[in-house]
């Protein structure tokens, strides 16, 4: 089983593109069931995002499995093959296993080290589970990836690193103010800017928020969006006694809040504290707002310092995520290896086994008269030839099994001999204990943290190979 990897994303194709080729208005269900239907295809995933179409498979033949992904993107989506060509990316055997876990680490991300591709990758998973169209590699592969996602975020903390304006004053507002469910927020802005912020604001738990803006319509679409309430742009003093937090983002030339009226406001406040932080170009409100008591005042200068600092410690972190995709590579490379490694050698010694018993017998039955010492003598040369013929062979497919070049020996040498592996022979079983939550591979005792615990294919490759 060969894993491949084909699609577009952000950088491959432009926005109209990526529109014409998303599966986001389709039954997915159906739409896997289809896939599958195509030849050479043994298991299916279809990852689907605003910046990404892909489609992973495994396939015991590369260039069919390449050719029934492409007719299937292209009569799906309506579009030439050879139109589609120009911007499709095609990664095949470790390339694609690779590719994979740096999309679910966030590598591949527009914004590096995103968080929300975790969840849509094992979305994406689920739903071609839901749909049966996986099989034991592809189980594996993906339920690898998504741990190798959650380690490269828990080792490297790539995500805790903000690298977008509004995200930060979100992250921000909580570190000042802690918890935000419960807490007074007031949005002043409709924009594009303010949008994005009331979406941080209700992802990070915000259950009252205000928008205000000069167009009152503006602002109760925007209050639908975040399950806010939109008040009027002339009764924002009463609402400015009233919040804890305040993030400005209008489309004003001139200052919205000023010195007098803010010291006011704050006089009527008693003393209770309050987090403004601007974020508008120009700015919203008067930098002398900063210096009255109880306020803390941060404007888009001071959130930019933060992000290009964010910025350079997500570099850093992602380089450190390189190597633990490396390092995982490496074990996922023995465990595949191993499915085909283990059951070839075993098939060669027993075929080799069956041949020599039957030339064996046969020899003996025109050697008749010799005695039991001679015929063991006769059997023991028999199998030491066997067995010197055989040793090579199979000390050099276990060297080559640890490269990425082992599953291709393997078949040349099940091709050469004419060993007959069976897809089950290939595979160790896999399953999942419903109620440990762990994966049970191959029949046996032992047991393998499932991925949702948090593990790697550290805890599964080191010892199937062993199997």
């Amino acid at each position: 089983m060969f894993p491949i990897a084909i699609g577009l994303n952000h950088r491959s194709a432009p926005v109209e593109i990526r529109e014409k080729m998303s599966f986001h208005s389709s039954p997915m269900q159906e739409v896997l069931r289809k896939l599958k239907s195509y030849p050479g295809l043994e298991g299916v995933v279809i990852l689907c995002t605003c910046n990404r179409t892909e489609v992973y498979a495994v396939t015991t033949d590369v260039e069919m499995g390449i050719h029934s992904i492409k007719k299937f993107l292209a009569n799906h989506h309506g579009v030439a093959e050879n139109v589609l060509e120009q911007y499709l990316c095609v990664h095949t055997l470790y390339d694609a296993v690779r590719h994979l876990f740096r999309v679910v680490s966030g590598l591949d991300s527009m914004v590096r080290g995103e968080t929300q591709i975790l969840g849509q990758v094992g979305n994406a998973y689920k739903q071609a589970k839901d749909a049966e169209v996986t099989n034991k590699t592809m189980n594996v592969l993906f339920q690898t990836a998504l741990a190798v996602g959650k380690r490269v975020r828990t080792d490297t903390l790539i995500d805790q690193h903000p690298v977008s304006i509004s995200y930060t004053a979100v992250e921000l507002a909580k570190q000042h103010l802690g918890e935000l469910q419960g807490k007074g927020i007031l949005i002043m802005g409709a924009g594009e800017m303010s949008t994005l912020t009331a979406k941080h604001l209700v992802a990070a738990g915000a259950t009252t928020v205000l928008v205000s803006n000069r167009s009152y319509e503006k602002a109760v679409i925007l209050a639908k969006e975040c399950s806010g309430r939109a008040v009027r742009f002339d009764k924002m003093n009463q609402y400015l006694e009233e919040v804890d937090i305040v993030i400005s983002a209008t489309a004003s030339t001139h200052f919205v809040i000023l010195p007098d009226r803010m010291q006011e406001i704050m006089t009527n406040r008693k003393g209770r504290p309050m987090l403004l932080i601007d974020i508008a170009v120009p700015r919203d409100i008067h930098p002398d707002v900063g210096i009255i008591p109880f306020i803390t005042l941060f404007d888009i200068d001071d959130l930019r310092g933060v992000v290009d600092r964010h910025h350079q410690e997500r570099e850093i972190a992602a380089v450190n995520a390189e190597k633990i995709i490396e390092e995982e590579m490496l074990l996922f490379l023995k465990w595949h290896n191993s499915l085909f490694v283990v059951p070839t050698i075993l098939a060669l010694q027993q075929k080799g086994q069956k041949i020599k018993e039957s030339q064996v017998d046969r020899a003996l039955e025109h050697l008749r008269g010799l005695t039991p010492k001679q015929e063991k003598i006769i059997r023991s040369m028999a199998s030491s030839i066997v067995n010197h013929l055989l040793h090579l062979p199979i000390t050099n497919l276990k060297e080559y099994a640890t490269t990425s070049q082992g599953h291709l020996y393997t078949e040349i040498l099940q091709n050469l001999f004419d060993l007959d592996i069976g897809e089950e022979a290939k595979q160790p079983s896999l399953k999942v204990n419903q109620n440990s939550g762990r994966i049970i591979i191959g029949g046996q005792n032992d047991e393998y943290s499932h991925w949702e615990s948090g593990q790697s294919i550290s805890n599964v490759a080191s010892r199937v190979g062993t199997k």
